[in-house]
């Protein structure tokens, strides 16, 4: 039985990621430093576990031969634009205690999860931007602080002795049982939250920010454990786009969750961060070394995430 630890196991793809490697065999310990606010069926936890302390670094990582590094302080445009200096501190600490404490207790193999932040904002100034491929990382500066602690932190792992790097870079992973109303929802999140807002008060328009022609590509949370587990067991040690390559404008996603949601709504278009113009990932390497591709729709993907946004909306509202 493989050992496992899952770190930031109280986030939205960490306690996902729990039940995925549960369901597979493994033995599985959870760590975070708050409490999840989902069932997390892990063999054992430890909900106090701040991994910017070097010393719970090596208390989460001792006996186990694989790691899911997925801590990290991080959330939607809404947070990462205006918080980059807690980022990079609290990530920077996180990181390097865990990349220690790797290196100190023999770990086998760590997965850690980047982002599709780490590539050039001016790769990305067009609504109609290319794919990014994994090369192009090192062609210019990240947009924001949060990409440029990911790239920091894929070089530390990747030097890392004595240990089997796995880097994952995600590119906008959705689905239910996520943060959408805390200030670090990502835009499916707040788009759902917002449609379900207005339909239950009998209106008919939602806020977007910015002009709404910002592209983006979406990857429901059950694609991304399949290939989150895949890429621990290859043998591939250089980082790997993990997405869609569909991409849509804001605009669009909108309407998706308005049918979704079969309510329909007017976008109005306000001031309000919005990160690079358009982004896409280039998925060749993925399917080469994954064998897999994509199995959920984005139409499909987010009717799920929005029925079950539009519960939590409805019981938030009607506790009120």
């Amino acid at each position: 039985m493989t050992r496992v630890c899952v770190t930031g196991a109280a986030g939205f793809i960490g306690h996902h990621l729990v039940r995925f490697l549960k369901k597979r065999g493994c033995w599985v310990r959870a760590v975070d430093y708050r409490p999840p606010a989902y069932k997390v069926p892990a063999d054992e936890v430890d909900w106090t576990c701040d991994l910017r302390e070097p010393i719970n670094a090596l208390n989460a990582l001792v006996d186990v031969d694989e790691v899911y590094h997925l801590a990290a302080d991080m959330g939607g445009m809404g947070y990462i634009s205006f918080h980059h200096f807690d980022i990079l501190q609290n990530n920077l600490r996180i990181n390097l205690n865990t990349a220690r404490a790797v290196a100190c207790l023999g770990v086998e193999r760590l997965l850690f999860t980047s982002s599709a932040c780490v590539y050039p904002e001016w790769l990305q100034d067009s609504s109609r931007a290319q794919g990014l491929r994994e090369g192009d990382a090192w062609d210019g500066k990240p947009d924001t602080a949060y990409g440029i602690e990911k790239l920091t932190a894929e070089e530390m792992y990747l030097d890392t002795p004595r240990v089997q790097v796995r880097i994952a870079r995600f590119h906008n992973i959705y689905g239910p049982e996520g943060d959408w109303d805390s200030g670090r929802e990502k835009a499916p999140a707040a788009l759902c939250r917002k449609v379900a807002e207005a339909k239950r008060a009998g209106e008919h328009s939602i806020e977007v920010w910015g002009d709404g022609e910002q592209t983006r590509s979406f990857c429901y949370v059950s694609d991304c454990l399949e290939m989150l587990y895949r890429l621990m067991r290859s043998e591939h040690s250089e980082p790997l786009n993990i997405g869609t390559d569909r991409a849509v404008s804001i605009d669009e996603l909108a309407h998706v969750v308005s049918e979704a949601a079969n309510w329909p709504v007017t976008l109005i278009h306000v001031p309000g961060p919005q990160g690079v113009r358009g982004r896409n990932a280039d998925l060749t390497a993925m399917r080469k070394v994954l064998d897999y591709e994509p199995q959920v729709s984005l139409e499909d993907g987010i009717a799920e995430t929005y029925a079950w946004i539009e519960e939590q909306v409805n019981a938030t509202t009607a506790a009120k």
